[in-house]
């Protein structure tokens, strides 16, 4: 059988587990993601309500200085990704998010910790994430098949969001009997789990691609690539919108729990679960379909904008806590549909270029948004800020409404499946770079 030829292993919701390599990668990715969701309940908690007298422009500023690094750090993270052992530079990224996560556990437990150092930690924090998250994302693609990609990226994304429903949950009971530093240090105890992973990986097994050459100017050479094809740039300039004004979250739950509500950890715990069931449901679908595309990023949307349109108007805790569900699936429908084109749309010596750009604009546009949105929390009110994220799903459909009417080609996606030459921005390649460089767009 040629490798033209379908087989079973491009079948099945879950066909990407069947390699050793990405199950002892998801096992030890889940471990590691529930204490992350852990720490992050734990640090708006402890912003909120033991270190400020529920300010949302102070959550706002930790959640800026956490992923404003990810543009700050454009230049180099993104080269980083394409240029080194991806699978070396994840294990020292994640180590020193481990130790990151363990100091400010000592400082909170032992009670010394300040406003100041939240913010110090999260800047850190931010800035070792800035080289993880594109390296991390780019190492799926060494992992699996290239056919097996989408399902890869969803599963991860399933993962990420499984954990984000049970961290929460046992985050806010955490809280409640033993205090938020006794979280971070649980969640530094997690990433041994990964670190075990990624040592146990059968580096022989792994699907390497080809690595970008190292010379000058490379950094702007992956803007000249994404600015030179449409079918990416109107993905990030959605993306821009929605994860600038609308991916604010902690903000959001928090203020809602603790402000309108009047509500404790657990409950702040539990609509960040709600939230998290509604992404898992998005990350499943997103894993079983073969061929997202602007389309799909437009209903995504549309239909964030109108959850939390909805969210913002609900009267009491239990019906805000309906519409979550929706707006956790949208949100999932976006980033992950985003990112499996991205990747796919991309030749495999620029992915970690793109994927950079993917991550800087989907959570670097934070350090703009999230303190806006937090400031309008707290002059006119929780729900205010709601308005803020919903107008930020309506803004991006609206660009990709815009794309699909002015594009009308058919789309290359169903080129890419009969695996023709490639189309790159400097126009036809080999086959085999045009299978790599599929266009999932239009």
């Amino acid at each position: 059988m040629t490798p033209a030829e379908p087989t079973e292993t491009h079948l099945g919701v879950f066909r990407s587990l069947r390699g050793f390599n990405y199950r002892i990668w998801a096992v030890g990715a889940l471990i590691s993601n529930v204490g992350t969701w852990m720490q992050r309940t734990a640090q708006d908690w402890l912003v909120l309500t033991q270190l400020t007298d529920h300010n949302a422009t102070a959550v706002g500023t930790v959640m800026a200085l956490q992923f404003g690094p990810q543009v700050l750090m454009l230049p180099f993270s993104g080269s980083a990704a394409d240029h080194l052992d991806r699978r070396k530079l994840v294990f020292a990224t994640q180590a020193a998010m481990g130790a990151l996560a363990l100091g400010l556990g000592l400082l909170t437990v032992t009670g010394l910790v300040r406003l100041w150092h939240v913010y110090l930690f999260a800047f850190l924090l931010g800035c070792v994430s800035a080289f993880d998250s594109p390296a991390r994302q780019a190492f799926v693609s060494e992992l699996v098949t290239e056919p097996d990609l989408p399902n890869a990226v969803g599963l991860n994304s399933t993962s990420f969001n499984g954990a984000r429903m049970i961290g929460p949950a046992v985050a806010g009971v955490l809280i409640a009997r033993i205090g938020t530093g006794w979280v971070f240090l649980l969640n530094a105890a997690s990433f041994v789990a990964m670190l075990g992973a990624l040592r146990l990986l059968r580096t022989a097994e792994l699907h390497l691609r080809p690595r970008a050459p190292r010379k000058p100017g490379s950094f702007v050479e992956g803007f000249r690539y994404a600015w030179r094809r449409p079918d990416l740039m109107v993905i990030l300039v959605m993306l821009f919108f929605v994860g600038t004004f609308g991916l604010n979250f902690p903000i959001y739950l928090s203020t809602m729990s603790v402000s309108v509500f009047h509500k404790g950890a657990s409950e702040y715990g539990f609509l960040t679960s709600i939230l998290a069931v509604g992404t898992v449901v998005g990350a499943f679908f997103a894993a079983t379909r073969a061929k997202p595309g602007v389309g799909v990023l437009v209903a995504g949307s549309l239909a964030f904008g109108v959850g939390l349109a909805l969210a913002a108007v609900m009267p009491s805790y239990g019906l805000f806590a309906l519409p979550l569900v929706l707006v956790g699936v949208a949100a999932q429908t976006i980033t992950t549909t985003a990112n499996s084109t991205l990747q796919l749309s991309t030749e495999p010596a620029m992915r970690g270029r793109v994927v950079a750009l993917f991550l800087a604009i989907a959570v670097g546009g934070t350090p703009v948004g999230a303190p806006i949105v937090g400031w309008v929390a707290d002059r006119f009110g929780p729900r205010w800020g709601l308005g803020v994220g919903a107008a930020g799903g309506f803004a991006a459909a609206l660009v990709g409404l815009r794309y699909l009417l002015t594009h009308r080609r058919p789309p290359l996606l169903f080129q890419a499946a009969r695996v023709e030459p490639g189309l790159g921005d400097d126009g036809p390649a080999t086959p085999e770079d045009g299978a790599r460089a599929t266009l999932r767009g239009a």
